[in-house]
């Protein structure tokens, strides 16, 4: 193998590793979400830095399959969750 082709190989797993490293250390956080509306109900895994930051983006993720439309969307998400479980 070329001493350029070795570099190259080297340093993308450099940077597949930095990516990993700096995404598993902002994953603190981890939980499922249940959201109700309008009758239907939907789940979402999230991970975050902060509990907050992970919750509200698990219920966002829960609410996209079962509200339509900005208006719906920003009402599932303003709604008490069914269900919260802080994962491990």
């Amino acid at each position: 193998m070329k001493k350029a082709a070795i570099i190259g190989v080297v340093f993308l797993l450099a940077v597949i590793a930095a990516l990993y490293y700096s995404t598993a250390s902002l994953a603190k956080y981890h939980v499922e979400v249940c959201m109700e509306f309008r009758g239907q109900t939907n789940c979402a895994k999230a991970s975050g830095p902060t509990e907050e930051v992970t919750r509200r983006n698990a219920a966002t993720t829960a609410c996209a399959t079962i509200a339509s439309g900005v208006t719906d969307s920003m009402a599932c998400d303003r709604a008490v969750p069914k269900k919260v479980t802080w994962l491990k």
